[in-house]
């Protein structure tokens, strides 16, 4: 038997900072970058009752983790769930399984102030966001990290919401946040835009991006659906977390794909490729760049062996056994 140990959401809960899930994630893309091997989700979907099951998996070696996500959403419970199984990258042996919906909107956001990072220009002071939920909140704590954001505009449909987020954020951050009536208030002059929505058309107009700006797209990754319309994919150097994402469920470079102002060849890189000095990021400060993070294994394996080692070192979680192969694959 083999003691692997448990980790609950009130276990990892303020467990770690926006930046330290920043400074894990850069470094599992960079071991994208170097080869690390890492696939796309699998999406299943039921009708009756609604739902799907989703997961994505990554190897990292030099963390010395693999694993990721396997989550439900909708069915019955009307509601998700996820969990995040870790291995041992050198003996395969389980090393945790994490409830992992808490740690959900600081990987992902992690992801997003890594693109951030990579591709925004180093004097990025302003920033769009677009969306309030918990993913937009992950993906403004992260981003703040990697810049120094001065002003915040934030823009969603209820206007209840939008002024709620921008006041938090406003006591949360250094940068004034504050809440505007429409996309293309908060997109105007803005160095960064993130766009952390549920929307299934476009969020903004693309001829409104200032030259040199910034795109993070992390909300949509269903082919029918899409936050970016053509023209921003068209005037921008495209970077996905995985390529092989954005012909498989990247609604926002599919669309532009079949509207014929792209082709495959418009895909630049992978984020990994361009952590890892692969590529070169932006080349110049006029250039609008565009970051299309679906989500991955190596966000999750990253953010979650983070927390495995935080909980380790304070004596968190509990453990539970499982039995090898060798021993309980017998057919008895």
């Amino acid at each position: 038997m083999t003691e692997t140990l448990f980790l609950t959401s009130d276990d990892v809960a303020g467990l770690a900072t926006p930046a330290e899930f920043v400074d894990a994630v850069r470094d599992a893309y960079r071991q994208r970058g170097e080869g690390a091997p890492a696939e796309p989700r699998t999406k299943l979907t039921n009708e009756d009752p609604p739902g799907f099951l989703t997961t994505y998996a990554a190897v990292l070696p030099e963390t010395g983790a693999m694993g990721g996500y396997a989550y439900s959403a909708g069915f019955g419970a009307s509601d998700a769930w996820f969990m995040t199984p870790l291995f041992d990258a050198e003996s395969g042996e389980p090393l945790a399984l994490i409830d992992g919906a808490s740690m959900n909107p600081f990987k992902t956001g992690a992801a997003g102030a890594v693109g951030v990072d990579a591709l925004a220009r180093e004097d990025a002071t302003t920033l769009a966001i677009l969306g309030s939920g918990a993913q937009a909140r992950g993906q403004l704590r992260a981003t703040a990290a990697v810049r120094d954001l001065e002003t915040v505009w934030v823009y969603s449909p209820t206007k209840e919401s939008r002024e709620s987020f921008a006041g938090e954020m406003d006591r949360r951050l250094d940068a004034s946040v504050a809440a505007v009536a429409s996309p293309a208030a908060a997109v105007e002059d803005a160095d960064i835009v993130v766009t952390a929505t549920n929307a299934s058309e476009p969020v903004f107009d693309g001829d409104r991006l200032e030259d040199g700006a910034h795109v993070t797209a992390m909300g949509q990754y269903t082919p029918g659906k899409r936050e970016l319309d053509a023209t921003t994919i068209e005037r921008a150097k495209y970077v996905p977390d995985l390529r092989a994402r954005a012909t498989q469920d990247a609604g926002s470079f599919m669309h532009a794909l079949d509207e014929g102002v792209v082709d495959e060849d418009h895909i630049y890189a992978e984020l990994g490729e361009v952590v890892a000095g692969e590529v070169e990021g932006r080349e110049n400060d006029q250039e609008v760049t565009v970051f299309d993070s679906g989500g991955t294994g190596i966000e999750t394996v990253a953010g979650g062996y983070l927390l495995y080692e935080k909980a380790k070192s304070e004596g968190l979680g509990t453990t539970i056994d499982f039995s090898p192969a060798s021993e309980s694959l017998t057919g008895e």
